[in-house]
């Protein structure tokens, strides 16, 4: 067995038994590191361990950029354990970055978010107000217990048990009265029988309330929705990062890009040149 054979087969127990990974993440890093080692050189020189995987990238330029990156992290982690855990001096050569395109969000109208609400049932207002309301992921939706609620706030657990406190608005106080006083939840805001509704049956509610009126919408929508219409209206980068639950207000600058890009659009259709069908002739 070849050297970089062993370490591969090393660094996947390693990711089983120790990281705890799964099978099908397992056998992606496997994946990516088998088809590494048949075309990249692995060889020592003079003490240090050096790893080119020049080749390697050759093989994968025609891969989409998502694809590369995630290979190419594979190969990092791969690197890293041979140092870590291996004390190896390892120099990865042909390691450069690939940038992948951020794809900018797309938000829901004000005007159809509003039309959609007219006509949804109680139950359909609530799961779209909380969502666009407060700007929340379904997965914490679908975990929100009735203690988490207060008078004027509400305690939200997101990503990395990291915990936010939000404002409720009056509207939302109102339907979730009004909701509360109709379906008598125990626990969880949203049930059924006696667990919380899971992320798949408030998302497969709310895309039937939208369907009704001919449009399609996701909750990852309505989140990108209370993000880019709140600094529409001059709310300040850094409270709407708080509000998501960002990590960071970098993050949350992807929302700045959009308004850009619609305040653009607006100013090509608006400006009297815009309508101009040809140039006047000079005399």
């Amino acid at each position: 067995m070849r050297s970089e054979e062993f370490y591969i087969e090393s660094f996947l127990e390693y990711l089983l038994d120790v990281r705890g990974y799964s099978d099908a993440t397992v056998e992606t890093y496997e994946i990516a590191l088998r088809q590494m080692a048949e075309v990249s050189h692995f060889y020592e020189e003079s003490g240090e361990w050096v790893l080119d995987i020049t080749p390697f990238r050759f093989t994968i330029v025609k891969n989409s950029k998502k694809t590369i990156v995630k290979k190419l992290s594979a190969v990092r982690s791969f690197v890293a354990y041979l140092e870590d855990q291996c004390h190896l001096s390892v120099k990865l050569i042909a390691d450069e970055s690939i940038k992948v395109p951020q794809s900018l969000p797309k938000p829901i109208e004000e005007r159809y978010i509003v039309e959609v609400l007219a006509k949804a049932d109680l139950e359909e207002k609530l799961l779209i107000s909380m969502l666009y309301g407060l700007g929340l992921r379904i997965s914490e939706l679908s975990t929100l217990k009735l203690e988490d609620i207060k008078e004027n706030w509400i305690q939200i657990h997101g990503k990395g048990s990291k915990v936010r406190e939000l404002p409720l608005l009056q509207e939302l106080k109102r339907l979730i009265g009004l909701y509360r006083d109709s379906y008598v939840p125990k626990k969880y805001l949203f049930e059924k029988g006696n667990a919380p509704m899971n992320a798949a049956q408030l998302r497969y509610k709310l895309t039937k309330c939208f369907k009704r009126e001919g449009l399609k919408a996701t909750p990852h929508q309505l989140r990108h929705s209370f993000a880019t219409h709140l600094l529409d209206h001059g709310a300040r980068i850094a409270d709407v990062s708080e509000l998501l639950g960002h990590e960071t207000m970098a993050t949350t600058q992807i929302y700045t890009k959009l308004g850009s890009v619609k305040k653009m659009q607006e100013y090509m259709k608006a400006h009297p040149l815009a309508d101009i069908k040809h140039h006047p002739s000079e005399e």
